[in-house]
C-alpha cells in the first residue's frame, strides 16, 4: 500500500456524534474529504441538515441522524438507521460533550451530573453499542475525543467536572482498546489543546493570556487543522495504534 493510500477512507462509513458544529463539524468534513460516508448524529436536526447539505454540495456523502447520547434507546436507533442507510459502520467518533466553567464549591449537582451524563455515560453508551456491532462484524475504529484537560488543570477558568470527565474518557479509551484489540477493533483518543470555535473565547484577553500566550507555539488551532489528525486515527494509517492518546496542543502540556 502506498503511503497516502493508507489515509483513504473510500467505502467506509463513519458516525460523528455532535457532528454538526465546532470540532464535530470539522471532523465530519475531514472524514468526508478522505472518502467516508458520514452520519452526522446530533440533537439539533436543522443544524445537522445544513452541515450535511454543505458536505453533499462539496461532493461528499452525509446523512442526518437524530441522537441523544444519554439515551441508550436513541443510540440503538441511530446505529440501526445508519446501518440501513449507509451500511456497516467502520468508524465511530465520540465527540459529543459539554463543559461548564465554575469553581468546585459552586458546582450544582445537576451540572456535575449533566457533564458526566454526556461526556462519560453518553460516550460509554455509543462505544458499547457500536463497539458490540463492530466486534460482530470483525473490526472497526473508535476515536474518542478527550482533552488536555484530562492531564492538566486549566486556568484561569475552573472546570472540575469537565476535567474529571475527560480523564475518565482517556482511561476508558485504554480499557476498551485492551479488551477489543483481539477483535480487530482499535480504540484511540484525540486530545486537543485550545481550539477556536464559536463556543471558545480564545481571543478574550483574560483567556488569551493563559490559553494562548502560555503555549510554546503561542497560538490556538482550528477544527480544520485537527481534521488530518482525525483522518489518521480513523484510517489504516494508524493500523498498529490502539489505546493511545494523541495530544495535539501546540505544546501546551509541555510546561
Amino acid at each position: 500500500m502506498a503511503v497516502l493510500d493508507a489515509f483513504d477512507l473510500k467505502g467506509k462509513t463513519a458516525i460523528v456524534t455532535g457532528g454538526n458544529m465546532g470540532l464535530g463539524e470539522g471532523f465530519a468534513r475531514a472524514l468526508s474529504e478522505a472518502g467516508a460516508s458520514v452520519a452526522i448524529a446530533a440533537r439539533t436536526r436543522d443544524r445537522s441538515a445544513e452541515v450535511a447539505r454543505e458536505i453533499s454540495d462539496s461532493g461528499g456523502n452525509a446523512v442526518v441522524v437524530d441522537l441523544d447520547v444519554t439515551d441508550r434507546g436513541s443510540v440503538e436507533r441511530m446505529l440501526d438507521e445508519v446501518t440501513q442507510r449507509l451500511g456497516q459502520v467502520d468508524v465511530l467518533v465520540n465527540n459529543a460533550g459539554v463543559c461548564y466553567h465554575r469553581p468546585a464549591l459552586e458546582v450544582p449537582e445537576d451540572e456535575w451530573m449533566n457533564v458526566f451524563d454526556v461526556n462519560v455515560h453518553g460516550l460509554w453508551n455509543c462505544a458499547q453499542i457500536v463497539g458490540r456491532r463492530m466486534v460482530e462484524n470483525g473490526g472497526g475504529v473508535i476515536v474518542n475525543i478527550g482533552s488536555i484537560s484530562a492531564q492538566i488543570v486549566n486556568r484561569p477558568q475552573w472546570q472540575p467536572a469537565y476535567n474529571a470527565s475527560k480523564a475518565a474518557v482517556h482511561q476508558l479509551t485504554k480499557s476498551l482498546a485492551a479488551e477489543w484489540a483481539p477483535h480487530n477493533v482499535r480504540v484511540n483518543a484525540l486530545a486537543p489543546g485550545y481550539v477556536k470555535t464559536a463556543m471558545a473565547p480564545v481571543d478574550e484577553p483574560r483567556f488569551r493570556r493563559h490559553w494562548i500566550e502560555d503555549a510554546p507555539m503561542q497560538r490556538y488551532t482550528t477544527p480544520e487543522e485537527l481534521g488530518p489528525s482525525m483522518v489518521y486515527l480513523a484510517s489504516d494509517a494508524s493500523s498498529f495504534m490502539t489505546g493511545a492518546i494523541l495530544v495535539v496542543d501546540g505544546g501546551y502540556t509541555l510546561w
